[in-house]
């Protein structure tokens, strides 16, 4: 070996490693190991018993082989041109050894990045043109037997490094995604010693109206609501009571002084409010949804966040304990004020078992919106009239069902909802019908679930019926079926489980110091690699990112710098609509291409002007449009001068609720004509065609019409394609009935086609005996 090379090699050893060389002796593996792992024993020491992370969310980056070095090839200079054949060989003995494989182990590199890393600096050395000098001499004095194989390790861990950099930063990592101590993220409101009064009790208990009074009572104010409906409420209400109160939520600001000045009360949305303006009295409502596997952390960030001298939480029993904890931590007390309900409610000993009896104050409840359209075509066909609440439909929309159901003057004495009801609107109901008790749901961990409604969801259902305020000061509560009516009882007698953990959110910052260290990571896969590095005390609980992380993939291709791209994330999107995602898109690529997004492209985006729908399909696009308005909106508080049009779209988005709402008030016949649009296309063999006639015929003499007037249809229209449609819009037919009518026409054919073929047979037979001759 010439003199270069040697004094270039001894200035890398380590100093231990160039002791045991002077001294003669062969370093081996340990010497190796304790060489290059000193930096990695300490920063393990000093990040604790920390989990092991999950290593399936690493997504490798590609490691391009060097190309010809512009100065040459330096190491071919001071050795020789490498031997690629022996040079596989090397690389291959030393992937085989068990020693190396456990010293990666030690580095964080388990079996499945080993093997990616391994494959990426085989390919890396293989391809090169021209290696780093160091590296080239360790291979070319490998091949002569004149280093040994585990002397590539450093170079293999480099590599590896810079496929998975977050090898190499895990300990800054671990120190950014602590969540450990929450508490500390507000120093204002730890500067202050707040009063906290937890006021508990169940729906229609009273516990809202005194947390209200004290908060009207106040100086200054701040009501945090879980919806929309429940801000606007708590904003007229104290403006009605000559109390100015500002409205904020994600999409809406008003200022109730005419001369903009802000008012010393506030109501918002919880995710809105300010953990930095002071406050005399907070309210923070529904506090029992700080375990929202999804919104829990807005909860969480308003209960420890927020600057109030008291802050009163309205909510159920079940919270009281993991508040209490909470606040031990802040050093404050939590005062229990405790609530009955103020009027009784009885579980029924039998089910409704039939539409037909149903009496006014009914609310059927489903869990899904096929369920309503189903059930309200059902009571349509009985003569009766219903209102119509459920999730999507825009806040005016709902609060116009809710009237019209309400008014005593109006003929809807029905309603059919979803769990929409169970918070934000007062209905005057008497008795709630479960339609199911099975309701489908998103766990921790981002599954869907179909299981029974929880004793909690139940309560908060039932509690609508015979409230305090209402016409009906008794409620009732049963199902639709006589088998659920046994677990409605079990559900409801059951004890509400107490809330073990509240939600926590990683904010923007952290995810921006996260992202400094790794810059070339997706946002998404950012988020999956702050999720498992994070540690949580046993009272907390990082909250599902599914919908964020989906944003996220969305949008990964725009580019938009790391901040922007966060705010177009958190944006609040219904992901199952198309629509509203595709508009999430478009919005973004317009914002990277610097165009602002005017009210006229806006129009032009949305084809406006809209008409009204014709059927089920209509309302769902015209809902997926307001969506989009909404969409607008959120972004527009977020970014004025690329949204700028907020005023004129907010007016867009009345008169498009309007539309909505007149589609919804006559959506029983939304229902029939895309009834009878399916109808069309089910089946149009003639014995099909015969088969919907004479079951319409049938359900007609059921249903106690005049039977002979729709023979005499069926007799005058039978070779008419439009017959079937006909009889669906005089709500003579539904597409469940036609199929099992069928089903015994055909039935029915078949017997008496058989019945036929054995009466020819029998005349035949007695005709030849007879007349012998006859053949």
């Amino acid at each position: 070996m010439s003199l270069p090379r040697c004094a270039f090699r001894w200035a890398r050893l380590p100093a231990r490693l160039g002791a045991e060389l002077r001294s003669g002796r062969e370093p081996g593996l340990r010497a190796l190991r304790q060489a290059w792992s000193s930096s990695s024993s300490s920063s393990s020491s000093s990040s604790g018993g920390s989990k092991a992370p999950n290593t399936s969310l690493y997504v490798p980056l590609p490691v391009k082989p060097l190309g010809p070095n512009a100065a040459g090839d330096v190491g071919a200079e001071l050795t020789r041109p490498l031997n690629k054949v022996e040079v596989r060989k090397v690389l291959d003995k030393f992937y085989k050894r068990k020693e190396i494989q456990k010293l990666g182990t030690d580095y964080g590199l388990d079996a499945r990045l080993f093997h990616q890393a391994f494959i990426s600096f085989r390919n890396y050395i293989l391809q090169s043109q021209s290696l780093d000098v160091d590296i080239h001499i360790t291979l070319n004095d490998i091949c002569f037997s004149a280093a040994h194989v585990d002397d590539l390790f450093p170079f293999f861990m480099r590599h590896a490094k810079q496929m998975f950099p977050m090898l190499a930063c895990k300990d800054d990592l671990r120190k950014i995604s602590d969540l450990r101590l929450p508490p500390n993220w507000y120093p204002e409101a730890r500067s202050l010693r707040r009063k906290i009064v937890f006021h508990a009790g169940p729906t229609n208990s009273g516990k809202t109206y005194h947390a209200i009074q004290r908060y009207l009572a106040a100086k200054s104010g701040v009501y945090c609501g879980p919806l929309k409906l429940l801000a606007h409420e708590i904003f007229e209400k104290s403006n009605d009571a000559r109390v100015l109160c500002d409205l904020v939520t994600g999409e809406e600001r008003v200022i109730a002084d005419p001369n903009g000045k802000p008012a010393a009360h506030v109501a918002c949305t919880v995710e809105m409010c300010s953990v930095t303006a002071p406050y005399e009295v907070a309210v923070i409502d529904e506090i029992q949804m700080i375990k929202d596997p999804a919104r829990g952390w807005a909860w969480t960030r308003a209960l420890l966040g927020l600057c109030a001298e008291e802050i009163h939480l309205c909510g159920e029993a079940a919270a009281i304990d993991i508040v209490t904890e909470l606040m031990y931590t802040t050093g404050e007390e939590v005062e229990v004020r405790k609530y009955e309900r103020l009027t009784p409610i009885t579980v029924l000993n039998r089910a409704l078992e039939s539409l037909d009896n149903l009496r006014p104050g009914d609310c059927i409840v489903c869990f899904s919106k096929n369920d309503i359209y189903s059930v309200s075509r059902q009571i349509e066909i009985r003569g009766l009239e219903s209102a119509v609440i459920y999730g999507s439909l825009p806040p005016g929309t709902k609060l116009a069902q809710a009237k019209k159901f309400n008014d005593p003057d109006d003929p809807c004495k029905i309603l059919v909802a979803t769990d929409a009801i169970g918070m934000g609107l007062n209905l005057s109901i008497k008795r709630i019908i479960f339609n199911s008790l099975i309701k489908p749901s998103i766990n921790e961990k981002g599954e869907k679930e179909m299981e029974p409604i929880s004793t909690s969801q139940a309560l908060q259902i039932s509690g609508r019926a015979g409230r305090f305020s209402s016409k009906f000061k008794e409620g009732e509560v049963t199902t639709m079926y006589p088998e659920d009516l046994k677990l409605l009882k079990e559900i409801l007698n059951k004890p509400v489980d107490p809330i073990e953990a509240a939600g926590l959110h990683p904010t923007a910052d952290q995810i921006e110091m996260f992202a400094y260290h790794l810059p070339d990571t997706t946002l998404a896969n950012l988020i999956d690699i702050f999720v498992d590095f994070s540690q949580v005390d046993g009272q907390y609980f990082v909250c599902n990112m599914d919908d964020f992380k989906f944003s996220a993939d969305l949008i990964q291709h725009i580019p938009l710098s790391l901040r922007v791209r966060y705010v177009f994330c958190t944006a609040p999107i219904n992901k199952k609509q198309p629509f509203v995602c595709s508009s999430l898109l478009q919005f973004a690529r317009q914002y990277s291409r610097n165009e602002p997004l005017t009210f006229a492209w806006l129009r032009r985006y949305t084809r406006w002007p809209l008409q009204p729908p014709k059927n089920i399909k209509d309302l769902v696009e015209l809902e997926a449009i307001h969506d989009v308005l909404d969409l607008y909106l959120w972004l527009s508080y977020r970014f004025v001068d690329m949204f700028p049009d907020a005023a004129l779209v907010r007016e867009l988005q009345r008169e498009l609720d309007g539309i909505i709402q007149k589609g919804v008030h006559s959506i029983t016949r939304l229902i029939r004509m895309s009834e009878s649009q399916r109808m069309l296309n089910l089946d149009s063999s003639p014995a099909g065609k015969q088969g919907q006639l004479l079951g319409a015929a049938k359900l007609s003499s059921r249903e106690g019409t005049g039977t002979k007037a729709v023979e005499a249809a069926i007799m005058d229209s039978l070779a008419s394609k439009s017959l079937a449609s006909k009889l669906v819009r005089q709500g003579r037919l539904t597409p469940s009935m036609l199929k099992q009518l069928k089903k015994e026409w055909l039935k029915q054919q078949l017997v008496e086609d058989k019945s036929r073929a054995e009466n020819e047979n029998q005349s035949e037979g007695t005709r030849k005996k007879n007349n012998p001759n006859a053949e």
